[in-house]
């Protein structure tokens, strides 16, 4: 079958066209922008890609057209395809009726952690040999690709509350039909399609009703909007994390990004782990996937030993570069409660007296509207320096001041409208030995390059000089 893609470099499209692809099918697709990592990823498998959303592109005669929900009413191509009345579907009903269909599906949901608890969650069933199929919204390092298709009867998924298509409003994860359901966390986010925190509840407990009685929730037991869920009705077993009573950990010593400590169950010992990765929140995730991977058959003692070989996510304060002294990383941070969790990870890994230099670009769709630009000082608090970048035109422009935001941080923060004086000015302040945490769910038009460019210029000059 020929399926062309409409919104293909989307980290949920562009997986699932390399899931279409390893199933067999013949997959071509198109986006408004055509651009790496993705495009690149899709092009090595054979996958061809098309920029723009023409309606020449129905000469190819697809059999099928999988819409993504970046696509809207008004598109030339879908109106093309809906006027010649030629079939589509979106991306998570075609996942469940084609991939999803007679697994043992293990999502991962909640607004924070989602993409390293899948990650983590999918390494821990790989490394006992149970060898899972996955779909995440970043490249595990473990696995080198965001998808793999896979014989194996369990399928691990990032489920996302995010809308299905223009067609189809309920969030992507209630197609997904899941036996093993990971609850991370619950908080206001998707301003743009969901009016408040209730509605977002509401999606949630549309997913908890599609889980069977021999299923399992693994839920974060210390979340208020969680319980809310629940107590609208719950009809599996649940287990929950993060509380003495549940699955906990006590940690150990800590060196520089790993964490070492013992997991109990029920306050009976479960294994001992050794994290690989910093922060209270990775704690949290890993114990999620420890949970999970139990009641896929993985007892704890062997997800531990597993957990200490995982490598992390790309763009999960991945280290970039250091150039000059100064160590820069890429974070896809962009939600005031992540941004806090990950400046805290952060200085929990280098230390008090080290600098923190925080480089922002609000470009989530609830932070372009402003409805969280209140609680940014907050969430910046723990860095030394901090630099905002707000798109002046183009449909990543903000709608508000990121100055006046930022101004309860006085003269530690400023803001940028243009990149390149954004990059200098965080060249012009880092000294060796700083830490630049670059925070954004997008491309960021390539600043951390820049910068390490940037900053081995700077190197090179000191010494001619």
């Amino acid at each position: 079958m020929h399926i062309h893609i409409l919104g293909i470099c989307g980290a949920f499209m562009g997986g699932l066209a390399a899931l279409a692809r390893a199933a067999g099918h013949h997959v071509t697709g198109c986006d408004a922008d055509v651009y790496p990592p993705m495009s690149t990823q899709l092009q090595a498998q054979g996958i061809e890609l098309l920029s723009g959303h023409d309606p020449a592109q129905l000469s190819v005669k697809a059999d099928l057209y999988i819409v993504g929900n970046a696509i809207t009413r008004g598109n030339a191509l879908m109106e093309a395809i809906l006027d010649q009345g030629l079939p589509y579907i979106s991306g998570p009903q075609w996942l469940a009726e084609h991939v999803l269909s007679g697994k043992w599906v293990l999502a991962v949901a909640g607004t924070h952690g989602k993409t390293t608890t899948a990650a983590m969650l999918a390494w821990l069933l790989d490394d006992a040999q149970l060898n899972p199929g996955f779909l995440v919204g970043g490249v595990p390092l473990n696995f080198g690709a965001s998808a793999r298709w896979t014989e194996s009867n369990f399928f691990v998924i990032e489920a996302d509350e995010y809308d299905t298509a223009f067609f189809d409003k309920r969030s992507k994860f209630v197609h997904y039909r899941p036996r093993t359901v990971i609850l991370n966390n619950l908080e206001y986010d998707h301003a743009d399609i969901f009016c408040d925190l209730a509605a977002i509840e509401t999606q949630f407990h549309h997913l908890v009703r599609t889980v069977p009685r021999t299923g399992k929730l693994i839920v974060n037991g210390e979340d208020a909007a969680l319980k809310r869920v629940l107590e609208r009705g719950c009809w599996s077993e649940v287990e929950y994390f993060g509380i003495e009573e549940g699955w906990h950990a006590r940690a150990g010593d800590t060196q520089a990004s790993r964490t070492r400590g013992v997991v109990y169950w029920r306050k009976q010992h479960a294994g001992d782990i050794d994290w690989p990765m910093s922060g209270v929140h990775n704690q949290l995730n890993a114990l999620a996937a420890l949970a999970a991977a139990r009641h896929a058959g993985v007892m704890p003692a062997r997800g531990a030993r597993s957990m200490a070989h995982f490598a992390g996510v790309k763009r999960r304060m991945e280290q970039y570069g250091i150039a000059d002294g100064v160590t820069v990383y890429d974070d896809f941070a962009h939600h005031p409660s992540a941004i806090l969790a990950t400046i805290v990870a952060l200085r929990a890994r280098v230390g008090a007296q080290a600098r923190i230099l925080a480089v922002l670009e609000p470009r989530s769709n609830t932070m372009k509207l402003g409805v969280m630009k209140a609680q940014l000082p907050a969430s910046l608090e723990g860095a030394d320096l901090i630099f905002g970048y707000g798109a002046a035109t183009g449909r990543h422009a903000l709608g508000w001041d990121l100055q006046a935001a930022l101004a309860p941080l006085a003269g530690r923060a400023q803001a940028f409208d243009e990149i390149d004086a954004l990059v200098c000015a965080v060249s012009a302040a880092a000294r060796p030995g700083d830490h630049v945490l670059i925070m954004s769910n997008g491309s960021f038009a390539n600043v951390h390059a820049k910068l390490m460019e940037r900053l081995r210029t700077r190197t090179g000059a000191r010494h001619r000089s």
